[in-house]
């Protein structure tokens, strides 16, 4: 940063005469590498940066152009706030460039109202970026982390050493075994990931690649818990198995840019279907076909458990396919589940975009609120003609937080710190008087120590530095006073009122609330889709059922908006307590309540695809009897979560994860019954773990990913 920004402001301030250019080239500097948060590597960074070049242009000119008049400067602000903070739903790296971008329409967005200049003005961005780019990728160069397709693969290459496992005595996963899978499940989890490594855009092959964590992790996890039935494996099974192993293994190879694993998933499909042929045979002589063989519960409990291994193994195959060759993908893609895989790019980011384009989506929120902050912050600069007013809109930007509590608590180490740094200052200017030369060897030694310090002391100490490093830049460019101290402090100040008052009005509480009514809602509509899966698969789509698809998309809907929340919620560390402590923490596994929301709908698409057979009159009675119990304990966890509900506050109750129904055996039911008490039986085990006993400990990861 330091090399970047002296550099380019010293070639145009003194090798050009531009001081323009000069002023432009070091704050471009500041914007992309200082006031944002690309994460990544500096090349990953670098291409960031580089595919960000147009939009640069555009702001500014855009600042140049609205300058001239108050009103006009103030519109544009609102409506490039409100897009810029909203972009942080395209994932990790739109959200870390919007301060920097930020940063680029408010500087042209004040005096010298000059249009003539914008050629300068770009010219100095320009070279600005272009040096920090080269930077980046150039100096001081980080080993690249492995990339989630890497992890990927490797998680696929476990799931293959598993299913071969399971295919010999004694038929289950050793200790060892389950703990490397559970380990090479948790090293997809978005929170063991790596910001720029999170596949977190809306791109057809970041959501593939998304999908694909989520349904190794799945099969991970099935395999871990598949137990032995005693000595009736099966050929049948075994083929499944096997057949996993194989398109494991060809998925893995897949994601390391190998050919797609056509004739592994030919051959699982295959298996599959026979598999799931003979199990169903009961439903098959009920209806007057041929007389099927007699298997025990236990072997029907694990057929139905090997067809959901085989169900997720498929799932990531497709999915991975698709993450590496996009719409090329060779493998067959079934509608529903892969909805996005003949979506173009735009499309993709609208579904992204509608989807947040409401008051309960924390990006929503957080955009409105620098919006609105930013916009009054540009009015009050306009109106009251505050001198240097773009450091009051800077501060406005840097210090406003998600919760009243972080806000106020920064903005009183921010003015302390800058009031240190305007004391510091007024001595440094009264002292040096007009002296460039003395500015000009001061500023990349100040400029090293407060790109140094400001970042890993907090941000009392980074408005002290900035406060200081401004002065040597000004003093370069107009003739100093001690008064420059007087202004900077003022500004902060000002800024700091907007950002407090905004933080006050606009959701003050951060993603608290949102999270305990998002989470509610998650829970409510989960609620319906296992009434609604477990009264089909026990009529067997004979009679009319609730619509199922409906309640998937509005489920579907409601996990994005609790993924967001949960996001921010970790990115919060004191949401609503004292420094660095909760004040009244809620006792709630929030991950277990995404986890329940994704099970409910992967569980619901496996039952409900193919069409369910019919079962007899005992297991469908079981079937619909235990769909309407654990949704009933669905609901009560549901009202105890949610903010808004009539009902007293109650603490989540802790749920005893087995209920009376699941080990029951009706005669003659066929596997799909067992697969739906499966299902139910590991919802009932995501309920059970929702409520703690002890403060939460979620780590406090900024713009850490959900869905965990």
């Amino acid at each position: 940063m330091t090399l970047v920004a002296t550099t380019g402001f010293f070639l145009f301030r003194y090798g050009l005469g531009l001081p323009v250019a000069a002023t432009y080239a070091l704050f471009s500097a500041v914007a992309l590498g200082g006031l944002s948060r690309i994460p990544g590597t500096g090349r990953q960074r670098a291409a960031t940066g580089l595919r960000a070049l147009p939009v640069c242009w555009l702001l500014v000119i855009a600042g140049t152009c609205l300058s001239v008049r108050t009103w006009s400067a103030v519109t544009g602000m609102l409506v490039v706030g409100f897009a810029l903070a909203f972009s942080a739903v395209g994932g990790p790296r739109p959200a870390g460039a919007a301060p920097g971008l930020q940063l680029l329409y408010i500087l042209p967005s004040f005096p010298p109202y000059d249009p003539g200049s914008l050629g300068e003005r770009l010219v100095g961005t320009t070279t600005g970026l272009v040096l920090l780019m080269a930077a980046e990728a150039l100096l001081l160069p980080e080993p690249p982390p492995p990339s989630y397709r890497e992890r990927a693969a490797l998680a696929a290459r476990t799931a293959a050493h598993c299913a071969t496992l399971l295919t010999a005595p004694p038929y289950a996963l050793t200790g060892t075994d389950s703990a490397a899978a559970r380990e090479a499940g948790a090293a997809l989890r978005p929170l063991t990931v790596p910001e720029a490594e999170r596949p977190a855009g809306p791109g057809l092959r970041d959501r593939a690649l998304a999908h694909t964590g989520l349904a190794t992790r799945t099969l991970l996890s099935r395999m871990a818990r598949l137990t032995s039935p005693g000595d009736a494996q099966g050929s049948r099974v075994t083929a499944v198995l096997r057949a996993v192993a194989a398109l494991s293994a060809g998925t893995a190879d897949s994601l390391g840019s190998g050919p797609s694993p056509v004739a592994a998933h030919a051959e699982l499909v295959a298996a599959r279907a026979d598999l799931s042929a003979v199990s169903a045979a009961p439903a098959a002589a009920a209806r007057g076909g041929p007389r099927p063989p007699e298997f025990p519960p236990a072997v029907l409990r694990r057929h139905a458990a090997v067809l959901e291994i085989a169900d997720a193994a498929l799932a990531m195959a497709t999915a991975a396919d698709l993450a590496v060759r996009g719409r090329r993908a060779s493998l067959p893609v079934p509608p529903g589940r892969f909805w996005y895989a003949r979506s173009r790019a735009p499309v993709l980011w609208w579904h992204r975009a509608r989807g947040h384009a409401g008051r309960r989506s924390v990006f929503f929120q957080n955009a409105v609120r620098i919006a609105l902050a930013l916009t009054a912050a540009r009015l009050i600069a306009g109106v009251a003609t505050l001198p240097h007013g773009f450091w009051a809109m800077l501060a406005t930007l840097t210090l406003t937080r998600t919760t009243m509590d972080e806000t106020w608590s920064t903005i009183r180490l921010a003015l302390t710190g800058t009031l240190a740094g305007a004391l510091l200052t007024a001595g440094l200017l009264t002292l040096a008087g007009s002296g460039t030369g003395i500015y000009a060897a001061v500023l990349p030694l100040w400029m090293l120590l407060a790109f140094t310090l400001g970042p890993v002391k907090g941000v009392g100490w980074a408005q002290g530095l900035f406060t200081v490093l401004v002065a040597p830049v000004f003093a370069q460019l107009v003739p100093p006073t001690w008064r420059l101290a007087e202004v900077r402090l003022l500004d902060v100040l000002v800024g700091s009122a907007i950002g407090a008052v905004f933080g006050l009005l606009a959701w003050p509480r951060g993603a608290h609330d949102e999270l305990r009514r998002a989470a509610a809602e998650l829970l409510r509509r989960a609620a319906e889709i296992v009434v609604a899966t477990s009264a089909e698969v026990a009529a067997g789509g004979t009679v009319a059922a609730p619509p199922v698809a409906s309640c998937h998309r509005s489920l579907h809907q409601a996990v994005i908006l609790a993924e967001s929340a949960y996001a921010q919620f970790l990115s919060e560390p004191t949401p609503f307590g004292g420094r660095g402590r909760r004040a009244a923490p809620a006792p709630v596994d929030w991950q277990a309540v995404l986890i329940a929301g994704h099970h409910t709908l992967w569980g619901s698409e496996r039952l409900l695809d193919p069409p369910p057979t019919v079962l007899g009159p005992a297991a469908a009675e079981s079937a619909a009897g235990l769909g309407d119990r654990v949704a009933g304990r669905m609901l009560l966890v549901s009202a105890a979560l949610d903010p808004g509900s009539d009902t007293p506050a109650a603490p989540v109750p802790r749920l005893d994860p087995v209920l009376a129904g699941f080990t029951a055996q009706p005669p003659g039911a066929p596997r799909r019954y067992w697969a739906t008490v499966s299902w139910l039986s590991a919802l009932m085990t995501d309920l059970s773990r929702i409520p703690r006993t002890g403060p939460e400990r979620e780590p406090a990861a900024a713009g850490a990913r959900a869905g965990d």
